[in-house]
């Protein structure tokens, strides 16, 4: 399928569109006291759980906890990060974030699909005045799903028989490819992947790869 003749735009959310990866440890540190556990979150060693699913991350940063103890930890965990985020103005985003999806939505319809939990994404639109410039997103905390199958979800629930989605790990160039979709690469962000269809630089970029029609 080529980019060129999608009018769906999917986007991830971190390491995409804003890195929050420093608010998320102070959160995380805050769960992690509140629960008797040693504060040990810092930004290198927490990154490389960011794309994945909430239980992924909790298999990795609360290891030491038996289940099924350690997902109820895990949802401490969210709901500092929430708090925190929350309360912080959030000045986290990429660099033309806003306006080029202010661009794009003039010419495309764009969506989110991430595998946080749910209210991340609500979050982001608010902090972020973007709630109007997104047609719809979903998450793994609404789906339970792996990435691939919520951006399938999403497509199917709004009628969508193309689409591109824009991230920037191998993880999401894999949900691209299993769900059937174009891949473009946010090289600025926090991931390598293997293979990408097209890559941008910085966020801004994307109104070149796709102009107004």
């Amino acid at each position: 399928m080529s980019i060129a003749k999608t009018e769906n735009l999917i986007f991830d959310v971190d390491g995409t569109l804003w890195n929050s990866v420093p608010l998320v440890a102070k959160g995380w540190n805050l769960a992690l006291t509140e629960l008797g556990l040693a504060p040990n979150c810092t930004v290198e060693n927490i990154q490389p759980y960011f794309g994945k699913t909430m239980t992924q991350i909790a298999d990795g940063v609360l290891s030491q906890i038996d289940l099924p103890e350690r997902y109820r930890c895990m949802e401490r965990l969210m709901a500092w990060e929430h708090q925190v985020m929350a309360a912080d103005p959030c000045r986290i985003f990429y660099p033309g974030v806003k306006e080029t999806l202010e661009t794009l939505s003039k010419s495309y319809h764009l969506f989110i699909v991430s595998n946080c939990q749910k209210g991340y994404i609500e979050l982001l639109l608010e902090k972020g005045s973007l709630a109007h410039l997104i047609h719809d997103h979903t998450c793994f905390g609404e789906t339970g799903t792996c990435k691939a199958q919520s951006i399938l979800t999403l497509m199917e629930r709004n009628g969508i028989q193309d689409a591109c989605y824009i991230g920037d790990t191998q993880a999401d160039m894999e949900a691209a490819r299993e769900a059937g979709i174009p891949f473009v690469w946010a090289s600025y962000g926090f991931g390598t992947p293997e293979t990408f269809q097209e890559k941008i630089l910085c966020f801004s970029q994307l109104t070149t790869l796709f102009p107004g029609k």
